[in-house]
């Protein structure tokens, strides 16, 4: 099979890659557009190969035994060495499995309840509301109590203490990993600490728990032996994480994509009035998803050559894969939100919108369940307007998330 050497942007220190990367939105673009869908730069001391496209992202994970996770040192330090997002091999495997029994079917089936019942609260909250609302803050809290109340099984009070907490750790994830006091990732490494001792707190209790921790009872590592509550609060930490920062995301942008789309949210709203389940919502959540995923992009380490879309990638490279959407403004009409593409046929692309391979996001499937619910309680009972003059771009790390809040006033549908 023929090859070609991997393009490079030739950076030396990597400072002004570095700085382009976190101010400029376009960065990833502007270089696959003048290296292709596979190139290497330089972000301060660490090399990375960017690459994007169903060829180059299909041919990654079908080598997934050639590849191992792989997170910046702000994300690995916050996470802790015994997350399974820091583990490779049977270890990955073994705590992945712990942890995805709070999203199986049966998990999903117990959820449900309380998770009407927190919708029912948000839908009251935004009617009775004096001043507009910024939406983007009430998924935020919507999607951490989720986690939080129905998962763990916390009271409002705790809740509310580790919301404050995660919302610290969380803005520093990708962060310069330097502990000075006063930074962002000394307060988040703080954070940390009392957000583990809450979580361990937690686990003691878990068989009396009103959430889901009894699931976690009978977890083995890859050695066979039950996992022991250190071990298992790092990986409620990831779980918070994963189940809380891309469901907050997902249901922000399908809120600001309704409400600059008013004639996609009529025809939804027409759909849904039939109930539950809606091609028409399947179909919206995706092109969301495909124009905002919730996961911008993942990241890898080969432990061994590889070949991407015909470019030979070294042995111990850092690979970035980019999910958000790269195509030109051009007569395809693939930088319109237009959710029919998914009903039509004339879409064929493969989605990654919560990443791939054996490290897809754990919280998928809650996720996914919490979308459609939160769509169907407010699309069926609320109009929804945007205040005038708000900033309504993404900010994009750590997910993609209005940057005024998405500030809305609602009435009820009679």
């Amino acid at each position: 099979m023929t090859s070609t050497p991997l393009p490079s942007t030739g950076a030396v220190t990597g400072l002004k890659e570095t700085l382009d990367f976190f101010g400029d939105p376009s960065f990833t673009q502007q270089r696959f557009e003048q290296y292709g869908d596979v190139f290497e730069t330089r972000l301060l001391a660490q090399r990375i190969v960017f690459i994007r496209g169903e060829h180059a992202i299909g041919d990654l994970l079908s080598q997934g035994d050639a590849l191992e996770g792989w997170w910046p040192e702000s994300v690995r330090q916050l996470l802790g060495n015994r997350s399974l997002a820091n583990r490779s091999g049977p270890a990955h495997r073994a705590r992945r499995r712990v942890v995805g029994q709070l999203f199986s079917s049966s998990a999903l089936e117990r959820y449900t309840p309380s998770i009407k019942a927190l919708i029912e609260e948000v839908t009251n909250d935004l009617l009775e509301a004096a001043t507009a609302t910024p939406l983007a803050e009430r998924m935020r809290r919507f999607a951490f109590a989720v986690i939080a109340s129905t998962v763990l099984g916390l009271d409002e009070a705790n809740r509310d203490a580790l919301f404050e907490d995660f919302e610290i750790w969380t803005r520093a994830l990708f962060s310069i990993p330097v502990a000075l006091p006063g930074t962002p990732f000394a307060k988040a490494m703080a954070a940390r600490q009392r957000l583990l001792k809450r979580l361990k707190t937690v686990l003691v209790k878990r068989d009396q728990s009103s959430g889901g921790l009894d699931l976690l009872s009978d977890g083995l590592d890859e050695a066979g032996i039950p996992l022991d509550d250190d071990d298992l609060a790092e990986q409620l930490l990831l779980l918070l994480f994963a189940g809380y920062e891309t469901t907050a995301s997902s249901l922000s942008c399908l809120f600001r994509a309704l409400l600059l789309n008013p004639e996609v949210a009529n025809w939804l709203q027409a759909d849904l009035a039939g109930g539950l389940p809606s091609p028409c919502l399947d179909a919206t959540v995706l092109e969301v998803m495909r124009l905002t995923p919730p996961v911008g992009g993942f990241f890898r380490r080969s432990l061994r050559p590889v070949q991407l879309a015909g470019v030979d990638v070294p042995e111990n490279s850092v690979i970035q894969v980019v999910l958000s959407p790269s195509h030109p403004v051009d007569a395809t009409d693939l930088a319109a939100f237009r959710p029919q593409r998914h009903l039509d046929g004339s879409f064929e692309q493969t989605l990654l919108p919560f990443g791939g391979g054996q490290r897809v996001c754990l919280g998928k499937a809650l996720a996914q369940l919490e979308i459609r619910l939160m769509a169907m309680g407010l699309l069926s009972r609320l109009k929804l307007e945007l205040l005038p003059g708000q900033d309504l771009s993404l900010q994009l790390i750590p997910s993609p998330t209005p940057r005024s809040g998405l500030l809305v006033q609602a009435q009820a549908i009679h």
